[in-house]
């Protein structure tokens, strides 16, 4: 039997649970810390686990997938949605969550436990690093550069060569035409720095 572990129980944990479904994991378990609640489905919640159970970190909060992703000395397992197109030439790492309608092409490279969210679009020879998320929706252009811990919001698109900087947050809908320095919030069409 295929098993894999769930570390999360909320919304975001129950999409990776039909994600992990699709990818023929027959025996799922969710983590919690404090579990409010036994199970989801027919799959139980547990406080703790082994470090020798397949694991996926499904939390939306990419602070927290970086910490859990340090503490956590189990084997990272990435999954894909079939209805997905990935590039044979892309690289997608480690405990990386790919949902629905999503676009990845050529040469593009996806770091450790991202999240790239329903219909999001990656284009050639763009560089993810680890602990992004990006939000339903979300368009990269070519080349564009994606910094540690970034979550770009739902809608947001950046054009061609933009480099967007580490730990940042892109509003939703926002349109970025200029590089973005690290730790800023930006908003907008065209995008504008807000917060630094």
């Amino acid at each position: 039997m295929n098993k894999l572990v769930l570390y999360g129980a909320g919304g975001h944990a129950k999409v990776i649970a039909e994600l992990a479904e699709l990818n023929y994991y027959e025996e799922l378990t969710f983590c919690e810390d404090e579990p409010t609640k036994k199970q989801i489905w027919n799959y139980p919640i547990v406080a703790k686990i082994g470090n020798k159970e397949k694991c996926v970190i499904a939390i939306g909060n990419n602070a927290v997938r970086k910490k859990l992703a340090i503490v956590l000395k189990n084997a990272f397992v990435t999954l894909i949605h079939p209805q997905s197109q990935i590039s044979t030439r892309a690289m997608i790492g480690n405990g990386t969550v790919i949902m629905a309608g999503v676009t990845i092409n050529t040469d593009a490279q996806v770091g450790n436990h991202c999240i790239v969210n329903t219909n999001a679009s990656i284009d050639h020879d763009c560089i993810i690093e680890d602990f992004v998320h990006l939000s339903p929706n979300v368009a990269l252009a070519g080349t564009v550069s994606i910094g540690e811990g970034t979550h770009i919001g739902v809608g947001a698109c950046v054009i061609q060569g933009i480099k967007v900087g580490k730990w940042c947050t892109i509003g939703a809908g926002a349109v970025i035409i200029r590089d973005v320095p690290d730790g800023c919030t930006v908003v907008g069409n065209p995008g504008r720095i807000i917060k630094k």
